[in-house]
């Protein structure tokens, strides 16, 4: 199918290690016989082994020399047809890399995979071995097929038949056991993402702090307003006041005059009237022998009127 294909105009370009006997029937060429187990064999293996390629000339301007200190992995060909076949490319002096035409198309073959792989293009100016050696393909190719035969295929040399099968298809070859381990995994990775899910502790529900200091406030107030002492209770609610005016206003209260009061008025805003009502009462306070509880309320209700207003 490949020559078939290469027959109607189109070039097929083959690297592989090596090329089977039918193949090399059909393409009156033969390769050297490689052993793929002595290629992992340590006894086997030559420590100086090291892959070596050219290009020649023609079809390239000059012989160009590429070489690379690691295994081969390659082959040679040891039989070619003078008269079908044209060298391209050698190893060490023997041919691994020939051109066939057929038809209308191309067909190359090419014994050294290994100088297609990074480890080997990117030493030294090897790259120089790739673009040369794709060079043979025609320019005016507009569709490239590339297929990797190998990448999924089993190592054939392998009689041991775990080598072969991986665990999981063992596991995957019964039915039943294949369910189990399904629906394991699924509910294995279901308890994850449920258990992924972020958790908050019960949150206590805080009650609102007492004010405590009112409080005491109401009951020292209640406790004066039972004892019937106006006059002590009057005293501790204009101490109160003068502490806030001198807190919040920065105004002195040890001379209650005219100046204070429209001090007092001007930083406040209050009206004047009402704080000459407030100041006459606190005055009236050092001398008063006693106080009704008519002048107490009015004097918290001036005070109250004081507070809500500024």
């Amino acid at each position: 199918k490949l020559i078939a294909f290469a027959e109607h105009g189109n070039d097929v370009f083959i690297s592989a290690m090596t090329i089977s006997h039918v193949a090399g029937r059909i393409l009156e060429c033969s390769t050297n016989d490689y052993s793929m187990p002595s290629y992992f064999n340590e006894e086997l293996i030559n420590p100086e082994d090291t892959l070596n390629v050219s290009l020649n000339t023609p079809p390239f301007g000059k012989e160009l020399k590429y070489s690379y200190p690691g295994k081969k992995y390659s082959s040679v060909f040891t039989k070619t047809n003078d008269e079908t076949t044209n060298i391209l490319g050698t190893q060490e002096g023997l041919s691994n890399f020939i051109h066939l035409r057929t038809g209308k198309g191309n067909f190359y073959v090419h014994l050294s995979p290994l100088a297609f792989s990074n480890y080997f293009l990117l030493h030294g100016d090897n790259m120089g071995y790739f673009e040369n050696a794709f060079s043979v393909i025609s320019p005016d190719t507009k569709r490239v097929v590339w297929d990797e035969y190998y990448l999924n295929k089993r190592n054939p040399y392998s009689n041991n038949r775990k080598q072969k099968d991986s665990m999981l298809n063992v596991l995957f070859r019964y039915p039943a056991l294949k369910a189990a381990l399904l629906t394991a995994l699924f509910t294995l990775l279901l308890f994850v993402l449920l258990e992924m899910r972020r958790k908050q502790r019960y949150i206590p529900v805080i009650t609102k702090p007492r004010n405590d200091s009112l409080d005491f406030v109401r009951t020292i107030g209640r406790l004066y307003y039972d004892k019937g002492d106006h006059r002590n209770l009057c005293r501790k609610m204009s101490a109160y006041f003068l502490e806030h005016i001198r807190s919040r206003y920065k105004l002195s209260t040890v001379k209650l005059d005219d100046q204070f009061i429209r001090d007092l008025q001007f930083k406040s805003g209050y009206e004047e009237a009402g704080l000459r009502g407030i100041v006459s009462f606190i005055q009236y306070l050092d001398d008063a022998p006693a106080i009704s509880q008519e002048q107490l309320n009015i004097f918290h209700r001036q005070l109250e009127s004081f507070y809500k207003s500024t």
